[in-house]
């Protein structure tokens, strides 16, 4: 795999001077927030697998009744825990030392995911980099999905149908995500030098061959394939729950307008999430959005620690600070989505 590099904490030294963001920098520096907490993620990462052991067990133990069904949901949540573990591996929240993070991310990625720990890697810099931006952000390309009327323009047979109704089918379509993640982390291996291709490639065909193998020789053929739709279809829908309300419906940068600063360009195309712990746990703490980006290897334990420094920062500079609860973050994302869909809805 690639030594992509994490996504830094913040710009290069020599970009910062006199900048927004560098009293905020200095504070959070201060407050010690940058620390990594190795104990905290240890737990986490230890709790994690002796959850999916458990898992496993149960679905070997139940066997071939159809209570098994019960443990897919389940499976889907620890899922997605695993993907915020790895998600923070990539980000170096866990470690400083880059091998040892690129391994957490494989483990967690690639190997009990099926999800190319590289390809996610790659593209999520590249979102960090440039959020919400139409050129730079691979998350805001115009695919299944668009993000802006020009871009639904464009639209026309069959895209064309799935433009004018996407507020409508975002929810369903997430039901696909768990396994358009393996898709494109198979269809990435071609990207990446021999030696990476073999490891990535590897891992991924033993998750495949693990997770048939679990399933077909615990359960009929009809319960396997009922399990897998469940677990995966749900699992996708957690993450698109986690991820949807993050920045669409956000400002846009115009390609062709002011170039903002490191401060403005991750505050004004992030939305947090208000809610207390049950919402903190649910959307593995990225509900401190703005934190995540100005901060991506933050531990994710010290988000919301450094909210209020980041929001009366902004308060300071007049800039805004996009915070809502979790039904009216989907209900904004949403209703943009639904905005650039209807030029098609009126022709």
């Amino acid at each position: 795999m690639p030594q992509t590099a994490a996504v830094v904490a913040e710009p290069p030294p020599g970009a910062l001077a006199g900048s927004e963001f560098t009293p905020l920098l200095r504070t959070v520096k201060g407050q010690d927030l940058l620390e990594r907490r190795h104990g905290w993620y240890a737990l986490g990462i230890t709790v994690n697998a002796l959850s999916l052991t458990a898992v496993v067990v149960g679905v070997v133990l139940i066997g071939h009744s159809w209570w098994v069904l019960l443990l897919a949901p389940l499976l889907a949540v620890l899922s997605a825990r695993t993907a915020f573990i790895g998600h923070d591996a990539g980000h170096s929240q866990i470690t400083g030392n880059r091998s040892a993070s690129r391994l957490i991310g494989l483990v967690h990625g690639n190997l009990l995911l099926g999800m190319s720990y590289s390809w996610w890697n790659d593209k999520h810099n590249r979102h960090h980099a440039n959020p919400n931006h139409i050129d730079k952000d691979p998350d805001v390309v115009a695919d299944v999905l668009v993000f802006t009327c020009e871009q639904a323009r464009g639209r026309s047979g069959f895209r064309r149908w799935l433009t004018r109704n996407q507020a409508w089918l975002f929810f369903p379509l997430t039901l696909l995500e768990g396994v358009a993640l393996k898709i494109h982390g198979f269809q990435d291996l071609r990207r990446q030098p021999a030696r990476e291709r073999m490891v990535e490639g590897i891992l991924l065909v033993t998750h495949i061959a693990a997770y048939a193998t679990l399933l077909l020789t615990s359960m009929s053929l009809g319960q396997a394939l009922a399990f897998a739709a469940l677990h995966q279809a749900l699992f996708g829908l957690h993450l698109g729950m986690a991820f949807a309300p993050n920045h669409k419906g956000m400002e846009m940068p115009d390609p062709e307008g002011e170039r903002w600063g490191h401060l403005r360009r991750q505050v004004l195309t992030s939305r947090n999430i208000r809610g207390g712990i049950v919402t903190d746990w649910f959307l593995g703490g990225l509900n401190y959005q703005i934190e995540h980006h100005l901060f991506p290897s933050m531990p994710r334990p010290h988000l919301r620690l450094a909210q209020p420094l980041v929001r009366s920062h902004c308060r300071e500079l007049g800039i805004p600070y996009a915070e809502t609860g979790l039904v009216d973050s989907y209900r904004e994302a949403l209703r943009h989505m639904h905005e650039v869909g209807e030029p098609l809805r009126v022709e």
